[in-house]
């Protein structure tokens, strides 16, 4: 693991090479010499934060109001006809 440091103009200017040294380790981005943030990869921020990653079933699970049943109204008595996709 790198560790590499930038300045704020640096990293304005040049964001893509402040992304690319993330790959390797943490890029700290320093403010008049002083380490004001840390940029890194989202995995190693859920590694040190504890975070799971979740799945969009498990996420899509936990919506409050998703267990509701769907019933369209029947479409009988209208001039519209089903589509034959065959």
């Amino acid at each position: 693991m790198t560790l590499t440091t930038v300045t704020a103009r640096d990293f304005a200017r040049d964001l893509a090479s402040a992304k690319k040294a993330a790959n390797s380790g943490p890029v700290i981005v320093t403010d008049r010499g002083r380490p004001t943030y840390a940029l890194l990869k989202i995995e190693d921020y859920y590694k040190l934060a504890g975070i799971q990653r979740q799945s969009l079933l498990a996420v899509m699970d936990a919506i409050p109001g998703g267990d509701f049943v769907f019933e369209p109204s029947s479409l009988a008595g209208t001039d519209f006809k089903p589509v034959d996709f065959d």
